[in-house]
């Protein structure tokens, strides 16, 4: 099916299905919310206010204030940007290297097919978000050691399916033919194999997406990603814990916004999923 016809097809599946629609407002306004932060927070998110501290929602604080006297909602909508973006890097890393990974394990075949896949098959083994602990205890804390741990823990899933994508394009006669014609083994991963494993590709990354999110934000809350006095929501949790029948508020907050961010990405990806007929594959 030509590019045209599959997006037609796509809207058209978009348009009729409620969770695009749900999934596609929230997270379009949790994006607002955090790009918008500078002009919706009324307060330095990193600055203390002693004398506001355990604050309860109010005009002044409209979701109250921490422990140190900083206001909630300005954590939050700057959090968002924090917590958001670094969903975005390592679903970029996974989907870079996984994608490298399974097009050329399913194009060159063989052993070197059979090798690549045997490190991969170890990998997944493993929960992602044990592997991800496993990577930072490597690289040490830091929000960058988070990042990167997810994104190579989310590599192996990209690889494998992939992988199963490519290979049931591979032996298509465009595929063949530009063989034939004595095309590079790059140019024809990259031309021919990779474009039509895309479809694939962009549902995987969106599914991918929501467990980055979640899987950074629990680094943070064990004490490993984000580092005070950083505005990230799992950070924030963390923060909130010990107070959490004094002053829920602090924790509910950030809680509530990773449900919902994970929630509204999810929702777009199973749509993407259904509206592309990619149910088998991811």
């Amino acid at each position: 099916m030509d590019s045209g016809r599959r997006t037609s097809r796509l809207w058209g599946a978009l348009r009729c299905d409620r969770r695009a629609h749900v999934g596609g407002a929230l997270l379009g306004v949790i994006i607002v919310l955090a790009v918008a932060a500078p002009l919706l927070s009324g307060y330095d998110p990193l600055v203390t206010a002693p004398a506001q501290q355990l604050s309860p929602p109010g005009w002044l604080h409209l979701l109250g204030s921490d422990l140190f006297g900083r206001d909630v909602w300005s954590r939050l909508v700057w959090g968002g940007r924090l917590s958001l973006s670094s969903g975005v890097m390592a679903t970029l890393i996974a989907v870079l290297c996984g994608s490298a990974i399974g097009l050329l394990s399913a194009y060159a075949g063989g052993r070197w097919d059979a090798s690549l896949m045997r490190g991969v098959d170890m990998l997944l083994a493993f929960p992602s978000l044990l592997l991800a602990l496993a990577i930072v205890a490597a690289l040490g804390t830091g929000l960058t050691s988070a990042i990167l741990a997810v994104g190579i823990a989310g590599i192996p899933r990209f690889a494998r399916v992939m992988r199963a994508a490519a290979l049931a394009v591979r032996t298509e006669p465009y595929i063949e033919a530009a063989r034939v014609i004595g095309c590079r083994p790059a140019r024809i991963v990259v031309r021919h194999l990779a474009p039509n494993v895309l479809d694939t590709l962009v549902v995987l990354a969106s599914l991918e997406l929501g467990y980055a999110v979640l899987n950074i934000s629990a680094l943070s809350f064990l004490g490993l990603g984000a580092q005070p006095p950083a505005a990230e929501w799992g950070l924030m949790l963390t923060e909130g814990r010990a107070y959490l029948r004094t002053a829920p508020w602090i924790s509910a907050a950030p809680g509530v916004a990773i449900t919902l961010s994970v929630l509204a990405i999810n929702l777009v990806g199973d749509a993407l999923r259904d509206g592309l007929g990619l149910e088998a594959q991811t």
